[in-house]
């Protein structure tokens, strides 16, 4: 039985990018919701991905919400490059944030959804002093850095934990969670509380990436 529908956001990091406007109309023709957009500095995670004028070109390509995550070393020195390239909602990380009550006022003042997104063996209680203040939590399911990774198991309860938490502290909150989403696991993490999956790996190399959209939105 299809369960509620869920936010689909499909990793430009996994797309083809010998053509990434196609890869960008096929998600948007599948019926993703987001463009998730991996920004990587090699030095807060092992890999080294592209700067705002990749967020640019895409922003050309979709009316899809550009969903931006910041795995960078102090990200505020590049919000505002990022949302004046087209993101919509920016993501750092707890981890990479010494004043992070600031970062995520300045990410709203410019007019940007405000989100925090923490690593695999972050608590999730430490979300507790800014829940209120966001308009998501992407909970990493794997140690970011790069795609194709095994999904952590644990990361199941940490939803669980921060879908209580927001029913208290801000119910409109969404859940998002990346990393080794697939069509097996997809059902048990909306079941847990998430409202979107960010997948790589399970939507651009699917053999059926329409199918493969359904299942993980929760429609099949």
């Amino acid at each position: 039985m299809p369960g509620k529908t869920t936010l689909l956001a499909p990793s430009a990091l996994s797309a083809d990018f010998t053509n990434l406007k196609a890869s960008i109309e096929l998600a948007e023709n599948a019926g993703a919701d987001w463009m998730h957009c991996d920004v990587m500095d090699g030095v807060f995670v092992p890999n080294i991905t592209f700067g705002p004028f990749i967020i640019q070109a895409i922003k050309k390509c979709t009316s899809m919400v550009i969903d931006t995550h910041l795995m960078i070393t102090d990200p505020d020195r590049y919000i505002e490059d990022f949302v004046k390239a087209g993101s919509d909602q920016v993501t750092v990380h707890l981890e990479a944030c010494p004043h992070l009550h600031r970062t995520i006022q300045f990410i709203k003042s410019l007019g940007a959804k405000a989100g925090v997104s923490i690593n695999p063996a972050t608590p999730v209680s430490l979300l507790e002093p800014v829940l209120a203040d966001l308009d998501l939590v992407l909970l990493m399911s794997v140690n970011p850095g790069f795609g194709g990774q095994k999904f952590i198991p644990g990361a199941i309860k940490k939803i669980t934990q921060l879908d209580a938490m927001r029913k208290e502290l801000n119910p409109e909150l969404v859940i998002a969670v990346d990393g080794g989403v697939t069509e097996e696991n997809c059902a048990e993490v909306i079941a847990a509380g998430a409202d979107a999956l960010i997948a790589g790996t399970a939507f651009f190399k699917a053999a059926d990436p329409v199918k493969a959209a359904k299942k993980l939105k929760g429609l099949e």
